[in-house]
């Protein structure tokens, strides 16, 4: 199930998205939240017709980074021998079509495309085996890095977390089991030319690795959100550019970039 959440005439409400053509998907509206048991509604509105909002509203991401060994070279950077985790804080997450807002602070912003797990369940501790049971599903990622900024500062703070940093949709697929989301497509465009390609299959440390670190740590509640890392051929975006996240079996999720104002 994609699961979408979405605002129409002033009210926020889940749906679960219905169709195959992209002009002609409808949302079913969810009775209640995704977080719990269910049910839907049956009533349906056409996806045209509503604004998507960011799917979940996290408490809080856990981001990985250097999970990629073609990534962690592009950059100069050592491979990691164990999971690295950052933050990037709830004021970060925009939706869909939402504006990336070039930060007034650095000259070098850069995209990273990233397939994100939504955890479903308050947890702590998980064991590898009982991973699956606390995700929700997947969705599409864009952990957007002021890249001077992170040369420079030796805490990522403001590099990844600052307003508009972290686009996330357009909504959580639920179908997708761990064998499956271990060797998914990762593509990201910029004005319609691919700058990224490459497959989950190529991380370092898999999202059950990333569980069990992150959980080991805190806890994880519902609706909050682990970046699994970004394949290489991240780059500059400008203002002006559209740049589009697509992952195999979810969708495509697409921001522009503007001035900060």
């Amino acid at each position: 199930m994609r699961i979408a959440r979405f605002s129409i005439d002033g009210n926020v409400a889940f749906g679960a998205v219905e169709g195959d053509q992209p002009d002609q998907l409808v949302l079913d509206i969810i009775k209640g939240i995704p977080f719990a048991d269910f049910e839907l509604s049956g009533t349906k509105v056409p996806l045209s017709k509503v604004r998507l909002l960011p799917p979940v509203l996290p408490n809080k991401v856990v981001a990985f980074g250097r999970n990629y060994a073609e990534h962690a070279r592009e950059l100069g950077n050592e491979v990691p021998d164990a999971p690295f985790a950052f933050f990037k804080p709830s004021t970060s997450v925009i939706g869909s079509g939402d504006q990336i807002q070039y930060p007034s602070f650095s000259q070098e912003l850069h995209h990273e495309a990233e397939l994100a797990v939504v955890i479903g369940r308050m947890c702590r501790e998980v064991p590898r085996d009982r991973v699956a049971d606390v995700i929700l599903g997947f969705t599409c990622a864009n952990d957007i890095t002021a890249r001077d900024v992170q040369r420079r500062e030796k805490q990522w703070a403001r590099a990844k977390g600052f307003d508009t940093s972290c686009p996330l949709g357009p909504w959580v697929e639920t179908d997708i089991d761990l064998a499956r989301a271990a060797d998914l497509t990762i593509q990201l465009t910029v004005n319609g030319q691919q700058r990224q390609l490459g497959r989950t299959s190529e991380m370092i440390h898999s999202i059950e690795d990333l569980v069990v670190n992150v959980t080991e740590a805190m806890t994880l509640l519902p609706g909050d959100v682990i970046l699994t890392g970004t394949p290489a051929g991240v780059g500059p975006l400008n203002v002006g550019d559209e740049v589009a996240v697509t992952i195999e079996g979810i969708g495509t999720l697409t921001n522009k970039v503007v001035k900060r104002g």
